[in-house]
């Protein structure tokens, strides 16, 4: 965060005074995947240097004094291994955070919130869908029941209110996500199951003696994962326009933490303060990735269809 390069357009140059930070954190790998380097050197923009034997002279970028202001002393190598030019190759954010190094970061939310919220829609869809295919009766009139409630809810409304019920954070944004996307996934399994269990291999199974589990699970839902794979790529998709919503409205990845969803909250009103980018280059993101999600669901009906 470099509050004296705020708001710079793509492109912008500045040279970078690295100070090694003095405090060094003991960090597994894992934690510098999902929170970043707490190690990393402090980092000073500068308006201008210059280095007079073992005196480093220089002002912080916006210091326009014709004298310099600052000093250390330094070493023979300080100049190659402390001083980097630094380009912000899609300029800064209005607290002057790299743009850029933001939306690769922003991204793994969108991927994570998809995977999981898939993956929890998966386990409950399959489980309710194929009790209420396969068993029929009051059990199919009882998940049925749940599945047309849950289905007039608005889902946006539906994850706010598990969201607040849950508490602000990442973790209760997947969760919320996925409780109310398994619903699309039991009704298809549940139409998939009532069809495929009157074929004959299944009557002969029965026969056979084999158990409802090993029906379900061994000669049942291999039948299916084509429609589950296709209806799997439409909620990535919808489950990364979920969370950029919510993170939009303040529910969803909590700052410092950043998402393609917070980035547009931060910045939407400098479109009409000149400075429309920093808004629309996340929401091109988000429109990018959700198409190409769609476009792969496509594809695979398309490819998985069984009447092509």
């Amino acid at each position: 965060m470099h509050l004296s390069i705020h708001s710079k357009s793509p492109g912008f140059k500045v040279d970078l005074l690295l100070i090694e930070n003095s405090i060094n954190y003991n960090q597994t790998i894992f934690e510098k995947l999902f929170f970043g380097n707490k190690n990393s050197p402090t980092e000073i923009p500068l308006q201008n240097f210059e280095i007079d034997k073992n005196i480093f002279y220089y002002n912080e970028y916006g210091d326009f004094s014709d004298e310099f202001n600052n000093s250390i002393e330094i070493d023979n190598e300080f100049q190659n291994n402390n001083i980097i030019n630094r380009v912000f190759l899609l300029g800064t954010d209005k607290f002057g955070r790299d743009v850029l190094s933001r939306l690769v970061i922003g991204a793994r939310i969108s991927f994570f919130i998809g995977f999981i919220s898939v993956l929890i829609s998966l386990i409950i869809g399959v489980i309710l869908g194929s009790l209420s295919g396969y068993y029929s009766g009051n059990i199919d009139r009882i998940i049925m029941w749940i599945i047309n409630v849950t289905w007039s809810i608005p889902t946006l409304l539906l994850v706010i209110a598990i969201t607040l019920a849950l508490g602000k954070g990442l973790w209760q944004v997947f969760i919320a996500v996925g409780l109310t996307m398994w619903v699309d996934v039991a009704r298809v399994v549940r139409g998939q199951v009532m069809t495929i269990k009157e074929r004959q291999f299944i009557t002969a199974a029965r026969v056979l003696g084999f158990s409802d589990l090993r029906i379900l699970t061994k000669h049942i839902l291999p039948n299916i994962v084509s429609p589950l794979i296709i209806i799997s790529a439409a909620n990535f998709a919808a489950s990364i326009l979920i969370e950029s919503g919510l993170s939009f409205l303040g529910l969803g990845a909590q700052p410092p933490m950043a998402s393609w969803g917070s980035i547009i909250k931060d910045h939407y009103n400098y479109i009409i303060l000149g400075k429309p980018m920093l808004a629309l280059i996340p929401g091109i993101c988000i429109m990018s990735l959700v198409m190409a999600f769609m476009l792969l669901g496509n594809k695979l009906r398309d490819k998985l269809d069984v009447k092509n």
